[in-house]
């Protein structure tokens, strides 16, 4: 787990970028695909969908995502209603919830704790990838900690 520093404009660059976003999506997708038939059932939702939100840590595990939450996610994101999630229906919802993020933290960065392979964390290593490339990164995230921007989940 590691401490990093993150705003709305980090969330939405990424799903912004198609090609990143989509293999990250692909790569969530096999993840949460147990039985490696290209459909999530509900179950394998349920199982392994808390591995990618970025939500709980060791010490505050996520609690289990109950029965009416799964529900309702596959009314909405079961387009043609076999039970099943496939890559696009559920790139359609990996893409609804980086935006409530990214709604979520608004424009002001906030500090949190993020596992190595959160849906966060991949959004940051994005952003780290194309800054560097175009040499605009211009966040000096140690600074941003000492001025305790909105630290959600930090040790200080």
């Amino acid at each position: 787990m590691s401490e990093e520093v993150v705003n709305s404009t980090t969330v939405t660059n990424f799903i912004d970028d198609k090609d990143g976003f989509d293999k990250f999506v692909q790569e969530c997708f096999d993840m949460v695909d147990e039985n490696g038939d290209d459909m999530l059932s509900l179950e394998e939702v349920r199982g392994g969908f808390r591995k990618l939100l970025p939500f709980g840590s060791e010490s505050q595990p996520m609690k289990p995502m109950d029965e009416g939450m799964l529900k309702l996610i596959f009314e909405r994101f079961d387009q043609d209603k076999n039970g099943k999630l496939d890559i696009t229906e559920f790139k359609s919802l990996m893409t609804e919830i980086m935006n409530a993020v990214a709604r979520g933290i608004d424009g002001f960065p906030i500090i949190v704790n993020l596992e190595k392979d959160s849906m966060l964390m991949n959004a940051i290593q994005h952003e780290l990838v194309t800054q560097s490339s175009s040499n605009n990164y211009t966040v000096d995230q140690k600074d941003l900690k000492k001025k305790k921007w909105y630290s959600f989940g930090s040790k200080d």
